[in-house]
């Protein structure tokens, strides 16, 4: 585990990826999205969903160092914890957004975990779960939804750094 994480770290260091911040972060269109800054994109007519955490928290946590991922094939439930991303700054949960089971999980992010903050909702994404029950899907927030959490949350969000 240890010579993972140095791997990680040296990987990550390696591929720092420029991350603008000082606006508000953006929410994808035909994502949805957990108070807890998960994103769920569902596929394969219904059946999957790929899981990642939002912009706004990778931006939140800094430069990703390193991403625990769970293992294939383990059933989880709506809300539980599921992984963890650790950053230079902080280390955060990750929460499962669906019930289901774990069919995949990106191995890229051993060695790049970075790409967490280069491409959220692309390539950084963090597992897929073989859903249980799309209806779990109605207690996730649409993208319009999730800014308005995000601006209420958090009220200065909105204003630019050098303003």
């Amino acid at each position: 585990m240890a010579l993972t994480r140095v791997w990680s770290t040296r990987a990550a260091l390696s591929l720092r990826v420029p991350v603008p911040c000082g606006g508000f972060s953006s929410a994808v269109d035909g994502l949805k999205f957990a108070k807890s800054h998960e994103w769920a994109k569902v596929e394969d007519e219904g059946k999957l969903a790929s899981v990642g955490i939002t912009e706004h928290a990778q931006e939140h946590l800094g430069d990703v160092i390193y991403v625990e991922l769970p293992d294939v094939g383990v059933a989880v439930a709506q809300g539980t914890i599921v992984g963890s991303v650790e950053s230079v700054k902080a280390s955060s949960d990750i929460n499962s957004p669906v019930s289901g089971s774990i069919v995949e999980v990106n191995k890229e992010l051993f060695s790049s975990p970075g790409l967490v903050n280069g491409s959220p909702y692309e390539k950084g994404w963090i597992m897929k779960v073989e859903m249980s029950s799309r209806d779990e899907l109605n207690n996730l927030m649409d993208p319009d939804e999730y800014s308005e959490y995000v601006k209420k949350k958090i009220p200065n969000i909105t204003k630019h750094k050098d303003t």
